[in-house]
């Protein structure tokens, strides 16, 4: 069911499913993202919790604790499936552009 409405995935939806690979909290996972993509992708706080609760509504991620100042989370098995799918579809649309541009000259 996920898949469908998750078709395709925007860059913050990948990475912040990526970040939750391990258990992390908020502002962690807006860290890791950064850093991860030397700044290039920047994840702010309202995107982060509006994708957060349609994950977890989803069952792609799940709370796994919260002591009051914070919420963590982490990938459900359906989350990592997700994940594994996409990524496998991004190598794809990668090695069909090399072949191309390759050929081309470019």
């Amino acid at each position: 069911m996920a898949r469908v409405q998750f078709q395709t995935l925007t860059e913050p939806m990948y990475y912040i499913l990526l970040s939750l690979t391990e258990e992390r909290y908020g502002y962690e996972i807006m860290q890791t993202i950064t850093d991860r993509t030397k700044s290039r992708v920047v994840v702010g706080p309202g995107t982060l919790y509006t994708l957060l609760g349609r994950f977890q509504k989803e069952g792609i991620i799940e709370q796994v604790s919260d002591d009051g100042r914070r919420k963590t989370y982490v990938l459900t098995k359906s989350g990592r499936e997700l994940l594994l799918e996409e990524h496998t579809r991004l190598k794809m649309l990668v090695e069909d552009g090399e072949k191309v541009l390759s050929r081309e000259g470019f």
